[in-house]
């Protein structure tokens, strides 16, 4: 953190804080769009988050300010369950509800928060300011949730509060990270396993195209409906809760029930990006880089062709990274829509990578994108 986030909790609110937390943001390794369909998703915590700072009040107001937001709220205990209308504030608004719906006593909080997560960026800085709120009101008040039901809370928080058909990849992914490691979890069940990440030679790159996306206001929403409906279509002849309960070999043998090409399209990467999780697992556990990388190609082929939800600032990059030999995969991260990609680069060309890339993507896209060196990081923690 490049603040001194007491000093600025005093500044804004005339005493000191009493508790400082911080949880990671995450970007998906691979297996993008697989949460809500049931299958298996890599993501990995990174170094960039949110911090907040609390301290007790005396006037029953729960007060939320950020420093990234000039844009301040106070709602009262018995009222948090609205918006506000100021859509960061949302996210912990929302958090504070679900702990007074489920019969928490708690009133009279002051926050300030702080991130470096690019906003809009893909990068789970909604996720993360949820699991910042909820891990700092359960750690202070001693509340006793344990991990995953945090997670659960902030993923309602996301569904209906928000009003985001989301999966819940991206608050398990900061909850649950671990230094170089990810997660291979079963979006279905739950169950999940970590699995080393040694770059070894190579580090991990996020490139921000700096083109924001606003989840809610965009085609996700349109994709879940599509997936559901290539689900009802494919049970006319087999029982499926989700459709990455087939691989592709057995898809091929009930494909021809889905007519609609763009339906199909999005069944067939969803089973075959399923498949890359399986294949990239094996290839992390062998520490074969190369053949993850091919796999990260491959993923963002399949987003941008059969999914639809990538766009010309995120191909741009990884076109970019596809000729450059120092990188070995690259690909878009998130929901896309916008916001970041990823790459697998080779250590010791950090500076001729962001400054490349930097003139390539301006030439085509007329702004800068911005490029992050990122540690694979922890989960939440008290500071």
């Amino acid at each position: 953190m490049n603040i001194n986030l007491q000093e600025k909790f005093a500044e804004q609110y005339h005493k000191n804080p009493e508790a400082i937390y911080f949880t990671p943001g995450r970007v998906n390794l691979i297996g993008e769009h697989i949460d809500y369909n049931g299958g298996l998703v890599m993501p990995c915590a990174i170094s960039l988050g949110t911090w907040v700072a609390i301290a007790p009040n005396n006037d029953g107001q729960f007060r939320l300010k950020s420093l990234n937001f000039d844009i301040e709220t106070a709602v009262a205990s018995n009222i948090v369950n609205e918006k506000d209308g100021t859509i960061w504030a949302n996210y912990p608004i929302g958090v504070i509800n679900e702990f007074i719906k489920d019969g928490k006593e708690i009133s009279g909080l002051d926050f300030l928060f702080y991130g470096n997560i690019p906003i809009g960026s893909g990068l789970s800085s909604s996720a993360s300011i949820e699991i910042a709120t909820a891990f700092a009101l359960n750690t202070y008040y001693n509340l006793g949730y344990d991990k995953l039901a945090l997670v659960k809370i902030a993923k309602r928080v996301e569904n209906d509060f928000i009003g985001l058909n989301s999966g819940i990849m991206d608050q398990f992914a900061v909850t649950f990270g671990e230094k170089d490691k990810a997660i291979v979890l079963d979006c279905e069940t739950l169950k999940y396993k970590m699995v080393d990440v040694n770059l070894g030679n190579y580090v991990l790159a996020i490139i921000n195209t700096n083109k924001p996306r606003e989840l809610a206001d965009s085609k996700y929403n349109e994709r879940v409906a599509e997936c559901q409906t290539a689900l009802k279509l494919l049970n006319q002849e087999i029982t499926l809760n989700y459709l990455c309960e087939l691989n592709a070999e057995k898809f091929a043998l009930h494909s021809h029930l889905i007519s609609d090409e763009t339906v199909l399209n999005r069944a067939t990467h969803v089973i075959k990006e399923n498949d890359r999780v399986h294949l990239a697992a094996k290839a992390l556990n062998s520490q074969d880089l190369t053949t993850f990388g091919r796999l990260m190609y491959a993923s963002h082929q399949s987003l941008k062709t059969l999914y639809e939800v990538s766009g010309k600032e995120l191909d741009t990059v990884v076109d970019f990274c596809s000729g450059y030999q120092h990188v070995i995969g690259a690909r878009m991260t998130g929901a896309g829509f916008g916001g970041c990609a990823i790459a697998l680069l080779e250590k010791g060309y950090e500076e001729d990578f962001a400054k490349h890339l930097t003139d390539y993507y301006l030439d085509k896209i007329g702004y800068p994108a911005a490029i992050y060196i990122s540690q694979i990081g922890g989960g939440p923690s008290s500071l």
